[in-house]
């Protein structure tokens, strides 16, 4: 099979299981922990690296901001081998007592993105695969971590939250509020793949504490700890899972 175009990698170069960060700069934080750690691929927003955990091959892909993007490391990974994708990320929390740091394990994810609907009707369900899902959760009870589970909502326009959009979702006791899970866990399905999804909630929309409204960085000095504990679950719930 050819390179894929933007991923920049061919069948044989990852392995089967990869954790999908958004962001570049999380891939080496997630490397930080693995041992072996060899950079595959950097184009664009993606950068990819195989690494091992506790004996566990892994490949660990950034995907960016947005459906859009994720959509296609999706499609790429899936396309070169790779049958379980976990989600590690940020979310903003949509229920009040939901705090900054603090993980969500999502167990569907609402669609209020353009990029699943070119694939299905609204209608069918972005959920995540059982076994995953089950793998973070009982993870996060090994390590004795507090998780919230629950469904949460992927969201294409960052800057268009408005307050009616915020009262719905708490409204439909959606957890929090995130960029990429719909269009993993739709696209992951229609493959008969494997994907989860975990974040760290970095602000608070119901409670007003947006990312990055109190801080010089991105996320608050506490969410960037508890990433910390969220890739330390993952990895964990990767060799359980293997």
């Amino acid at each position: 099979m050819a390179k894929q175009p933007h991923l920049l990698v061919e069948e044989g170069e990852v392995h089967e299981t990869a954790l999908i960060p958004g962001d570049p700069g999380r891939v080496d934080r997630i490397a930080a922990h693995c041992q072996d750690a060899e950079t595959v691929a950097e184009n664009r927003e993606y950068k990819i690296v195989n690494a091992t955990y506790e004996g566990v091959p892994l490949t660990i892909c950034s995907t960016g901001i947005g459906c859009p993007s994720a959509a296609i490391a999706v499609e790429e990974l899936a396309a070169v081998g790779v049958e379980t994708l976990i989600r590690v990320g940020t979310t903003g929390a949509l229920q009040r007592g939901i705090d900054i740091g603090d993980m969500v394990v999502a167990t569907a994810a609402a669609k209020e993105e353009g990029t699943s609907k070119r694939y299905e009707d609204s209608v069918i369900p972005a959920v995540p695969d059982y076994d995953v899902l089950t793998a973070l959760v009982d993870s996060a009870e090994r390590n004795g971590e507090d998780v919230h589970v629950g469904p949460i909502v992927s969201d294409d326009a960052y800057y268009n939250e408005s307050e009616a959009y915020v009262e719905k979702w708490e409204a439909a006791n959606l957890l929090a509020v995130e960029m990429e899970a719909a269009a993993v866990f739709s696209i992951t399905r229609r493959k008969g793949l494997a994907a989860g999804a975990i974040c760290t909630v970095d602000g608070n929309l119901v409670e007003g504490t947006q990312k990055g409204a109190d801080s010089e960085s991105e996320l608050p000095e506490k969410a960037k700890n508890n990433v910390e504990r969220a890739i330390k679950l993952t990895l964990d719930a990767v060799v359980n899972f293997a």
